[in-house]
């Protein structure tokens, strides 16, 4: 069984659960008790010293990173649609997961990770980095269903989540229209489960 260890409140460990639902794939959901430091615990610094969730493991195979976990779970179940494995097209993909674990993870994200989790950011430089970030997605979706190659793909679970609970982090989505609609149909989709924030 592919096992999650996992931080129901993580937007990071949501894509995981989240891409889960929609492709069908079972996981053994591992709730890691965080406030009370689970995740900095021998067991868990074994599997990942980074000491951060998500954390996946399957079989010989420890990841620690959403994003890889994303590859991971497509390659592994051969879920072409999701992750294809032509060149070019992986690439397109490819660069909206990098999307997410730099501009997405350095502008909703961390303005979230300051309001709602108390973090000692620089408030100002994170809703700057998450109006930069908006725009650009605005300005993509204005003329695309979706992130990459005009369908859903771990693309758009990678990075709608931080996006979707921006709010939390005092980033308001009320003039992003585009951004609205896109994050109505990842809903939308057949399986879609949300998690607190996000709700279907």
């Amino acid at each position: 069984m592919m096992k999650l260890y996992d931080l129901e409140l993580s937007g990071n460990c949501f894509k995981v659960r989240l891409f889960a639902a929609l492709a069908n794939i079972d996981l053994d959901i591992i709730p890691v008790d965080f406030l009370g430091g689970e995740h900095k615990s021998e067991k868990m610094l074994a599997l990942n010293p980074f000491g951060e969730l998500p954390v996946f493991e399957h079989n010989d195979v420890v990841l620690r990173d959403a994003q890889a976990i994303l590859v991971y779970l497509a390659r592994f179940h051969e879920l072409e649609s999701w992750l294809p494995s032509n060149a070019a097209e992986m690439a397109d993909v490819q660069q909206w997961l990098s999307t997410a674990s730099n501009e997405v993870q350095h502008g909703p994200n961390a303005s979230r990770l300051v309001d709602k989790f108390g973090y000692e950011l620089h408030k100002p430089t994170t809703i700057a980095n998450s109006e930069r970030i908006l725009a650009l997605l605005e300005d993509h979706l204005q003329h695309n269903d979706w992130l990459a190659l005009a369908r859903p793909t771990i693309a758009d679970c990678a990075v709608m989540p931080y996006v979707a609970l921006a709010p939390e982090g005092g980033v308001s989505l009320a003039d992003y229209p585009a951004i609205n609609k896109w994050i109505a149909r990842i809903k939308a989709l057949p399986g879609f489960n949300g998690m607190p924030g996000i709700a279907k």
